[in-house]
């Protein structure tokens, strides 16, 4: 399936990111830009990499979805899409 990297063998690098953020009154705010905080990390097959980041919305639900450019050691680019997650106010949802 198209972006589906499970089987990839190799190293790859995060260059960019692409983000469309949605809050509850349907409003739509896109974010693009290199890497995710300040980072384009390079992630090994089976490796994971975390970070902590935020939205800022104008309701106490929304949601977000995107995708991470990435390219492999040989230069092969690929899209990761991220499939769509809630945003909450912490403690807002139960």
């Amino acid at each position: 399936t198209p972006g589906d990297t499970s089987n990839l063998r190799e190293a790859a690098t995060l260059l960019t990111r692409h983000w469309v953020i949605t809050d509850a009154n349907g409003k739509v705010r896109e974010v693009a830009g290199d890497g995710v905080v300040g980072e384009q990390p390079c992630i090994a097959p089976g490796e994971a990499h975390r970070y902590s980041s935020g939205a800022v919305i104008e309701t106490p639900v929304g949601v977000m979805q995107g995708r991470y450019g990435m390219i492999t050691g040989d230069g092969v680019r690929f899209p990761a899409p991220i499939p769509a997650f809630r945003l909450a106010v912490p403690g807002i949802l139960h």
